[in-house]
């Protein structure tokens, strides 16, 4: 092709970024302009896609983890024919646009992730690589290639200055996902000035460490340059590629190219005409866009078409060669869930079974479900015999079997997190994760991420509480609970015993609209006889009276959890003293939330307003349930390393400082 009219492309992409930043009054002009050779060469030339179907299940994936550039990205998807109008990147960052400041998975067509905290995309491609090789090794068959794609990834010096990115390579290296290509835009500037303040490492040397294929330094301003270096990534099927490309940000632009001024602010009116002028751009009005240009790039609408309906036909003669496997592959790409897949979990347990910690139940209804769904995998940060999350009698997901279920991430929280998400982005199968509450920190970005694109991965969390011992303050999560209550979307659920973790985990599972949070305990309690307590099928609604000494009761007790325990013997105790108590089972605040006032004021009647919340973790939030005039038992300050019995003794979370709290706000002698 003419090198003059590969430039006006490259134009064209460069200057709808500059204007739509210009017009918006804010943004990130100087990346868009240094990548577009990159993305140029990428898309055009390589990047299998269908833009009339931007959820086409063996596209390639492509995530710009550098999400400030993300006009780029949205120049690409209006360019290549994707429901995006030239209109919505005139309303880029705008109130009820399409083109918000950083990519949104699920609002704007052909947006495969998230991104805008950095690394996080640069992890998310991890997890979708696994998915890929996942699907492939378990699906394909000879002659029948139907799970055969590329995740591509656009990172920066940013991404890899992230402690998460360090993670994930790692683990990517170990994997051998030699269909993992990322492209790092070595611009050599950040917010505050020169990489060199910063970050001076051999990136090379560090990635070849990983057990990466390292392509270049190359030209990354050369279109040439970038296509030669991912037709050489590709060849290497045995290891990730990181394709090392040397660019200007901010190119262009007579003033402010190669420096931090072109980072994170527009270009404004001046410099947007001396740039236009620079780079021969014989266009004065905003947002233009050749003909040919646009006829060029909307080649890509006929070209999707026809990779999606080769794959098409593929995928038919599949079927009828394998026809239980095509049915399996279309279930597990809907997120549907096979028939009868939850009917034997209610006979795991009954009262019969010995105490039993709700993390060891986890493990029992864990290898049940499996059973039963194929799609789930996952794994723990290196815990999983504590978290109780092997899937037995399936191997570990690791070269060259990529059919095991059982994913190692290693002590890597936060890009176990990411990682999980991506899988679950790219779809197909449904990932969990685990670690101790404790560490719910480490990937608190990741699981926000999940929650925000309403992904369905669930996250298990043991060791949730004091009751973890004598492993002391480190390991014992005080405001853990409360933070991951604080998410918008994420359910949280604190199972009282194993028949609420059943009834947890079928949540978690039926749940496709956003991620899930399993918090559960070390320490052995007792399974409630649902004989003698209200059915667990409460845990649905958040909230249930689990029992009650009086249908009128004086008095509610909340808890969650194992401390709901604590709470049944002290309405025992307050029933010898002929005080009616009503014990509240609260593993949900987010499912109870979304009840009908009706239901909730049965749970909770607004007449009785002597309450008292048990749980062993901050009481901060019970209020808004206790209200002004009840107590709330929990701890509001760090453990100590102790026999988990004697803690919770020692720290007034029993039945004896319940009593005596009820009797205070009862007024009783």
């Amino acid at each position: 092709m003419d090198n003059n009219f590969e430039n006006l492309c490259l134009n064209t992409i460069r200057f709808l970024a500059v204007d739509a930043i210009d017009k918006a009054g804010s943004g990130h002009p100087g990346a868009p302009m240094g990548m577009a050779p990159m993305a140029y060469a990428l898309w055009q030339r390589f990047l299998k896609h269908n833009p009339a179907n931007p959820n086409w299940a063996d596209r390639d994936r492509f995530i710009l983890s550098a999400g400030h550039a993300s006009m780029l990205l949205y120049a690409l998807l209006y360019l290549n024919g994707y429901d995006l109008s030239l209109d919505e990147l005139k309303n880029f960052r705008q109130w009820d646009s399409r083109t918000p400041g950083h990519p949104e998975h699920g609002l704007t067509p052909g947006v495969d992730a998230t991104t805008g905290p950095l690394g996080q995309g640069f992890a998310n491609g991890v997890g979708m690589a696994i998915a890929e090789r996942h699907l492939a090794a378990r699906f394909n068959r000879p002659e029948f290639p139907i799970v055969d794609h590329h995740t591509y990834v656009l990172c920066s010096d940013g991404d890899l200055m992230e402690g998460i990115t360090s993670e994930a390579a790692s683990l990517a290296g170990t994997l051998k996902l030699g269909k993992l290509i990322y492209l790092y835009d070595s611009n050599n500037i950040t917010i505050e000035g020169s990489t060199k303040l910063t970050f001076n490492e051999d990136v090379a040397q560090r990635f070849r460490a990983y057990n990466w294929q390292v392509v270049g330094p190359i030209d990354g301003m050369s279109i040439d340059a970038v296509d030669q270096a991912i037709r050489e990534a590709q060849g290497d099927t045995q290891h990730p590629s990181l394709i090392i490309c040397n660019t200007t940000i901010g190119y262009g632009s007579p003033n402010k190219a190669g420096t931090a001024g072109a980072h994170g602010e527009p270009l404004g009116k001046t410099e947007t005409q001396l740039s236009k002028q620079h780079l021969n751009w014989p266009y004065d009005e905003p947002f233009a866009v050749p003909d040919d240009v646009l006829r060029h790039f909307r080649a890509s609408v006929e070209k999707g078409r026809k990779h999606e309906n080769d794959w098409q036909n593929l995928f038919e003669n599949y079927a009828r060669t394998y026809p239980d496997e095509a049915l399996q592959f279309k279930e597990v790409l809907s997120g549907s869930l096979p028939h009868g897949w939850d009917s034997e979990l209610n006979n795991l347990f009954d009262d019969t079974v010995k105490p039993m910690a709700t993390r060891e139940a986890s493990g029992v209804i864990l290898n049940a479900l499996a059973a039963k769904v194929p799609a789930l995998m996952g794994g723990s940060a290196d815990l999983a015999p504590s978290n109780k999350t092997l899937i037995k009698g399936s191997d570990g997901f690791a070269p060259p079997y990529y059919a095991g279920r059982n994913l190692h991430f290693g002590i890597r929280e936060h890009a176990m997190g990411a990682i999980a998400h991506g899988m679950a982005l790219h779809g197909g199968v449904i990932p969990y994760t685990a670690t101790f509450l404790m560490f719910y920190d480490y990937m608190r970005a990741s699981v926000r991420l999940a929650s925000l694109t309403k992904d369905r991965v669930v996250f298990i969390f043991t060791h949730d509480s004091i009751g973890v011992g004598e492993d002391g303050p480190t390991h014992q999560p005080i405001e853990q609970l409360t933070g991951l209550r604080s998410v918008p979307g994420l359910v949280t659920i604190r199972p009282a015993d194993a028949t609420e973790t059943i009834e947890a985990w079928k949540l978690a599972i039926g749940k496709n609209d956003g991620p899930t949070a399993l918090v559960l305990t070390r320490q052995a309690g007792p399974i409630l006889n649902r004989n003698e307590f209200a059915p667990a099928d409460g845990v649905r609604r958040g909230a249930y009276t689990l029992w009650q000494a009086s249908d009128k009761p004086q008095l509610i007790l909340l808890a969650s959890g194992s401390e709901v325990h604590i709470a049944l013997e002290a309405a025992r105790k307050l029933k010898e003293s002929s005080v009616a108590a009503r014990v509240v089972s609260m593993p949900s605040w987010e499912l109870f939330e979304a009840q009908s006032s009706e239901y909730k004021s049965s749970v909770l009647p607004p007449d009785v307003k002597a309450r008292i919340s048990i749980e062993a973790g901050l009481t901060f939030g019970w209020s808004r349930y206790t209200g002004d005039a009840g107590a709330n038992i929990g701890i509001n300050h760090f453990g100590a390393s102790a026999p988990s019995n004697v803690l919770y003794e020692q720290f007034g979370i029993n039945a004896t400082k319940v009593v005596q709290a009820a009797r205070m706000l009862l007024n009783i002698c």
